[in-house]
């Protein structure tokens, strides 16, 4: 299984106890890629250890490696488009035998699939019993050629077991509850069909096709009923009661062809798991419950439903041992819940606000509804899956790890803002309160009660402040105020303002620098366009929600002059602003001037600059720049810095952050510098 951290752990002393110093043992994954690429992966030995890709060595451990536990050692793996094996040999020293293996950054969501026959699509890894690995030439992959392997862990009953039935193999012997099998028939037959249903029963048992409860019968034994059912694809719902240590039904279903007096079997498809071969795993099972208590699963299958059983809340399983049914969502720009989506979905709601009820306005909008709805939607079986398995999530699995601004606070604001045009679902205010949590109560602050970065799963940010987590917040805690009436957040947001200002800002430059590093206890020096947008983005947030007799507004209002005065002369004679603000010689960047285009708007739009002229210039001229420069004829946007790292040296954001096709942090940023200046000549008519 993956670890909290989303590595795989294999620890062989645990698992084989009796493993002797100088014994080996395989482990075997497949990674499906969908393009070619390098992605980099993090081995923590316990022992000696040689990673293999495609039956070539990439890696292997040394003394040094070796000899502190925890030791990380990165792992660059060139992955081919489609299947790709990952093979490692661990050898068993007195010291440890095993590792963990897996993503080098906690939360990244690497999942490999097991690669033998019949466990197609099922998450994780094989591995064999440790063997004699004692010559002088050390055993290499091509062992697993030449000697048969039993996998493990295995996808079959034991003999005992089997004989139980499916329902008492897979939730044991349980008088008086019931449980649930589902499958789906395919009724081909042209129009109406006479079928006949077969089988046997252990417990007593009723049937559905549909919504239509079709047969019922008490006891133990065989039964056999026909049944008329219209061409199409009905579920097929038993449920059945626990009344002996046997628990357990065998169904055969087929379609009587009168003229040519012969019977067609139905065949039986796996609601959820769309699979190569469906017949090896039709059913999907969920239980136990109190007697009756199952009847509201006669409804259609809703991927994202729990069911509260006499267990807890449960999900669908499958007839092997441990078999369970997870969600995973492999769409990277729908359905997921990340901060560069969170800003992407904000530019589409606010173009689709502007357009209004015309097509593209209407198409927009529901776009935003239909992917923020399916973020919340499965938000309570997301928390489910991380108890029930340790852990590393296949759906949110930023929010459900959450440990940083940047997993909860823009898409957060993103939601709350959503749901002021259209129904997204009503668990949107659970969500909304497990975001404000986070934020008030568990993400590190300084004494003064400054946010910074401290005790997170990626390391390389700890003991640090960043300028981009003043987006990561204070939108989120302006609309959160408001839904939840506590004035007192947009104090906090406004505290906020002022900490940072107090770390990041360079009154001589009018410049936010990027980083505050207190290991070193001092800013790096780089005024990154982005970390500057996202600053100036954010304070524009604040501004305009909070109240005019507030405390800090006179102080905020300041800033946002200032700071518009020094961000306004880094622009250059094209309009564009740049990768780092003040190098020229780096290159022009998207994301950061179409970010200072939404500011300057709002602060002219607002009366918060008092030399507006001069801003609606500058605003005009970046804007023509962007169109020539940042946005073809497609609607591609060109010219997107990806997502940082931080550094002392501004060649690091200049030569290493190069810039992308359609990054996300970008489309939307692009999206509402339009929608911004759209509004500002409305302003000027």
């Amino acid at each position: 299984m993956r670890g909290k951290d989303y590595r795989y752990h294999a620890d062989f002393m645990e698992l084989f106890p009796e493993s002797l110093p100088g014994m080996s043992a395989f482990v075997w994954g497949t990674f499906i890629s969908p393009v070619d690429t390098t992605l980099k992966f993090t081995l923590i030995p316990y022992g000696p250890a040689v990673v293999y890709l495609n039956g070539q060595e990439i890696a292997r451990t040394d003394i040094f490696s070796e000899r502190d536990a925890g030791t990380e050692v990165p792992v660059n793996v060139a992955m081919k488009t489609g299947k790709n094996h990952l093979i490692i040999k661990f050898t068993c020293t007195p010291a440890g035998f095993g590792g963990e293996f897996g993503t080098w950054l906690g939360k990244l969501d690497y999942y490999f699939l097991k690669p033998l026959p019949d466990c197609h699509d099922e998450e994780g890894v094989v591995y064999c019993r440790p063997f004699p690995d004692t010559d002088r030439e050390a055993i290499g992959i091509s062992y697993l050629d030449t000697h048969e392997i039993d996998w493990l862990p295995r996808r079959t009953w034991k003999a005992e077991d089997v004989e139980k039935g499916q329902f008492g193999r897979i939730f044991g012997h349980r008088p008086g509850l019931s449980a649930v099998a589902r499958t789906i028939g395919n009724f081909s037959s042209a129009g109406d069909g006479d079928y006949i249903f077969s089988g046997t029963h252990n417990g007593s048992l009723s049937i559905r096709v549909g919504r239509d409860l079709v047969f019922e019968k008490g006891g133990t034994g065989d039964f056999s009923f026909s049944c008329r059912i219209p061409t199409g694809r009905y579920p097929i719902i038993i449920a059945q009661t626990c009344t002996d240590s046997t628990w357990g039904f065998s169904l055969v279903v087929k379609e009587v062809i009168q003229k040519k007096d012969y019977q067609v079997s139905v065949e039986f498809e796996n609601p959820l798991v769309r699979v190569e071969k469906t017949s090896a795993q039709p059913w999907i099972f969920c239980g136990p419950f109190k007697a009756g208590h199952e009847s509201g699963m006669n409804i259609d299958v809703n991927p994202d439903q729990l069911w509260s059983s006499s267990d807890g809340l449960s999900y669908w399983r499958l007839d092997y041992p441990d078999g369970w049914i997870r969600q995973y969502n492999e769409n990277p720009l729908f359905g997921h819940w990340n901060y560069p989506l969170g800003v992407t979905l904000y530019g589409l709601l606010e173009t689709a606000r502007v357009l209004g009820d015309c097509p593209s306005g209407q198409e927009l909008g529901n776009y935003v509804q239909a992917h923020v709805r399916a973020s919340v939607s499965n938000f309570p079986y997301a928390m489910w899956d991380k108890e029930q398995f340790g852990g590393a999530t296949g759906v949110h699995h930023l929010l459900t790890s959450i440990d940083s601004l940047d997993d909860c606070g823009s898409f957060g604001s993103l939601m709350l803002e959503a749901a002021k045009d259209c129904d997204i679902g009503s668990g949107y205010k659970e969500i909304a309160a497990y975001v404000a949590h986070h934020i008030l109560h568990e993400q590190s602050r300084l004494e003064d009660g400054i946010f910074f970065r401290k005790d997170l799963m990626h390391h390389f940010h700890n003991d640090t402040m960043w300028a981009d987590d003043l987006y990561m917040s204070i939108p989120f805690l302006c609309r959160y105020a408001a839904l939840s009436g506590d004035a007192s957040l947009l104090d906090d947001a406004a505290s906020q303002f002022i900490g940072f200002r107090k770390l990041l800002y360079d009154p001589v430059r009018r410049l936010m620098n990027h980083v505050y590093d207190f290991r070193r206890n001092m800013a790096t020096g780089v005024a990154w366009g982005r970390g500057n947008g996202w600053t100036i983005f954010s304070l524009a947030e604040l501004l305009e929600v909070i109240p005019r007799e507030h405390d800090m507004r006179p102080e905020l209002l300041d800033f946002f002059r200032n700071f518009a005065d020094g961000l306004l002369a880094m622009q250059d004679s094209d309009g564009m602003w740049h990768q780092v603000l003040d190098v020229r010689e780096s290159y022009p960047e998207t994301s950061c001037t179409a970010m200072f285009i939404y500011a300057f708007s709002r602060g002219i739009r607002n009366g918060w600059l008092e030399e507006p002229l001069k801003f609606r210039c500058a605003c005009e001229l970046a804007w023509t720049a962007l169109q020539k420069t940042s946005i073809d004829y497609h609607g591609n946007i060109h010219g997107v810095c990806r997502g940082s790292e931080f550094s002392f040296t501004p060649r690091y954001y200049a030569e290493e952050l190069l810039p992308r096709l359609n990054d996300t942090h970008g489309i939307g940023i692009v999206l509402l510098a339009g929608v911004e200046m759209k509004k500002l000549r409305r302003h000027y008519m």
